[in-house]
């Protein structure tokens, strides 16, 4: 049994770190340790994690460098076979490893194994819908359209993929090996995700099953749209910086959905003018959009318009029965996949 390098990440995270390491600990494959990154966190986060006594645990303190700066932190110290991450607001079912790792060990080709996830809220109630993302044959376009893998507690990794696009930067005083790159504070998955596919042969492939709470917390999210979407221009001219052929051919279709996906976020955020801007916006960059998922896109504009127009108490009635519907449809693929996949 291989061992795997759990890496939580924390700052800020005192309300729920207790359960997203507990969810750890209770995971079915147990060969793993668990590398908590303190990434200059001011408030009890720390604190609370020193509670935990499993030999396995091991706390790591810095000076703040981001998310991609802890996660690196705790690569570098890292000894399993296998890596994943595990953001401290968010939570695993306890299969989470098991299935990745049976999946990783049975596709030799692929270098990621990544699963679906359900969204719950801040009080960790589940909100009955969930990450729908394409499980296979996962490419450059596919990344530009939106990380299928959806967050970055959803993934196992092996150890080899990631020595294969380990660079050397001086960003501190001092020589470091990097994988995520530090640079980004924000959109520093999507960057990693596209570097793998475009200088690495290996693959990344999704499992149906859901084994990861990703929580929605709405303290966390950005309001300031036009600042996430120019840290995600910023990845796309690093992109094109080593890959231009890879990318450029995308350029107007990857602008559109990232807008897409920063209205739906403005959307959940309740942000109804920045909302109808963001997907006015979208469909002007690329209108192709509209035929190539068209019903994504409709909803977007239409749930836009709504919550703009519309009193909050008629908009919330409409969209709790939309996201009724939507779950119910959702499980409903996820059951039929799971079936297949047995058979």
């Amino acid at each position: 049994m291989k061992k795997v390098s759990v890496i939580i990440p924390i700052y800020n995270v005192e309300k729920y770190i207790a359960v997203a390491v507990q969810s750890v600990l209770n995971q079915t494959y147990e060969n793993f340790e668990l590398l908590i990154v303190d990434d200059g966190s001011p408030d009890r986060s720390v604190e609370i994690c020193q509670q935990f006594t499993d030999p396995r645990i091991k706390i790591i303190s810095q000076k703040n460098r981001g998310l991609a700066g802890a996660r690196n932190t705790g690569i570098r110290h890292a000894q399993g076979a296998y890596l994943a991450f595990l953001d401290g607001d968010d939570l695993w079912l306890p299969e989470m490893l098991e299935k990745n790792i049976v999946h990783l060990e049975t596709s030799p080709d692929v270098g990621i194994s990544f699963n679906r996830s359900a969204f719950i809220d801040e009080a960790g109630n589940e909100l009955g819908t969930y990450t729908m993302p394409q499980l296979k044959d996962i490419d450059v376009p596919c990344l530009l359209r939106g990380s299928p893998i959806g967050n970055g507690s959803a993934a196992v990794i092996r150890r080899e993929v990631l020595e294969a696009i380990r660079f050397q930067d001086n960003l501190y005083g001092t020589v470091e090996n990097f994988y995520f790159d530090d640079r980004f504070r924000q959109s520093e998955d999507i960057e990693f995700w596209l570097r793998i596919v475009i200088q690495t042969p290996w693959k990344i492939a999704g499992i149906p099953d859901v084994m990861t709470l990703y929580r929605v917390n709405t303290a966390s999210l950005s309001a300031n749209f036009i600042k996430q979407f120019e840290s995600w221009e910023k990845v796309f001219e690093k992109t094109r910086s080593y890959a231009a052929e890879k990318v450029e051919p995308w350029e107007s279709m990857a602008r559109a959905y990232q807008l897409r996906y920063l209205a739906r976020s403005a959307v959940r955020m309740q942000a109804g003018e920045a909302a109808v801007q963001l997907i006015n916006r979208s469909l002007s960059t690329y209108w192709r959009i509209l035929l190539e998922e068209p019903r994504r896109t409709i909803l977007t504009w239409v749930a836009a318009y709504l919550l703009w127009l519309l009193p909050s108490s008629v908009y919330s009635q409409i969209n709790s029965f939309a996201a009724k519907r939507r779950g119910s449809n959702q499980r409903r693929q996820i059951l039929q996949e799971q079936s297949g996949q047995l058979l």
